[in-house]
């Protein structure tokens, strides 16, 4: 077995970078949800919604799946026996922000990124007190992996970032240099280290992400890099809805922004749900516990249809809200003609803070 190295260069030093998502995969891992302060009624729905997930990306691409041992025997009944189960702790079920970001060179090596993690935001808005497990997934997945990997010395989650492939970045500063991540580094020091461990040129800093998200801004519920020069953008028509002004002052620097070389970006709008809202029956089954997060029945919930997952030739679209489902598909599809759409039913993963995106994390041929 190789021996794993923890690195103490950088990628953009060792001529690594980070591949868009839509760039062919090799595999992806999931974490199996459990925390009862966050999924009603001892997870059982949440989990119905994650199999199904994992059944659409196991059909094209191998998928792990990190469980606890507590939950072992119910994901190996719920989960396609072609998926691997690796015995693991984690503090949540969110694969995307705790996992590693894999880097890549032309060479075809590949490294992983472990940024540092504080349940977004540590203790001054973080979601849970104790983040220890999920601060140490990244290094497991990376281990399993058999990738050397990097340290970074920055507060990221890999839903706070999304690759063009080409040497763009983006993200939010509402959620990179918010007061429990980085802003005592401030601006140029996050983005000359976002550049060093990204491998990438260019960030292109959107104000902020979706209204209500409880990720303090995350980039991969405002946009979604589906194709070398194709953004998606969360977008609302209603200047009444509290995310209009977020999604136009996004909109407004995506269209003066060109790639590295100098090429204009094609983006397109999905409509944003709801407004959704969580529900007293949805609020009942989910008991008090150490997050810091209440779960309360007429919570905005930050329903996003950018947060679908590229897998090998399809696209995992969630399912929100039956009035904006089927156009929301319509558009990704029109846009993505080479892919497959797989529509899955969402609201149980939303109802945990976050969606398809979020529960997954590709690991890049």
């Amino acid at each position: 077995m190789k021996r794993i190295n923890l690195l103490q260069s950088t990628p953009i030093e060792d001529n690594y970078w980070m591949p868009g998502e839509f760039e062919p995969h090799s595999g992806t891992w999931m974490l199996w949800p459990e925390r009862s302060d966050n999924w009603r009624n001892d997870a059982v729905p949440a989990e119905k919604s994650f199999a199904a997930v994992a059944q659409a990306i196991v059909a094209v691409e191998s998928l792990k799946v990190g469980v606890s041992t507590r939950r072992l025997a119910r994901a190996k009944s719920a989960l396609p026996s072609a998926v691997t189960l690796v015995e693991m702790e984690s503090n949540d079920a969110w694969m995307r922000d705790v996992g590693p970001t894999v880097v890549i060179n032309n060479k075809g090596s590949k490294r992983a990124v472990d940024w540092m993690f504080n349940a977004w935001g540590g203790t001054e808005h973080g979601l849970y007190q104790d983040w220890q497990a999920d601060d140490a997934v990244a290094g497991i997945v990376a281990k399993n992996e058999q990738m050397d990997h990097y340290r970074a010395p920055l507060i990221q989650e890999g839903g706070g970032i999304h690759s063009d492939g080409k040497g763009t970045i983006f993200v939010t500063k509402e959620c990179v240099l918010s007061s429990g991540r980085n802003a005592r580094l401030g601006y140029r020091l996050c983005e000359e280290i976002l550049k060093s461990y990204s491998g990438a040129s260019q960030v292109i800093w959107l104000p902020c992400g979706i209204y209500a998200d409880e990720t303090t801004g995350h980039i991969d519920n405002l946009l979604h890099i589906a194709g070398p020069n194709i953004i998606f953008i969360t977008w609302t028509d209603d200047p009444c809805d509290k995310q209009y002004v977020r999604s136009a002052k996004a909109l407004s620097i995506l269209e003066s922004t060109r790639d590295i070389q100098g090429n204009p970006f094609r983006i397109i709008k999905l409509p944003t749900p709801g407004p959704l809202h969580m529900t007293d029956h949805e609020a009942s089954g989910i008991v008090s516990g150490s997050g810091n997060k209440s779960r309360k029945a007429g919570d905005r919930l930050a329903g996003s249809y950018t947060n679908f997952y590229l897998a090998n030739g399809r696209v995992l679209v969630p399912l929100l809200d039956p009035r904006t489902d089927d156009n929301a598909c319509l558009i990704i599809g029109d846009a993505l003609p080479d892919r497959e759409i797989i529509p899955i039913p969402a609201r149980e993963i939303l109802i945990g803070g976050g969606n398809i995106h979020c529960i997954t994390q590709q690991i890049p041929l």
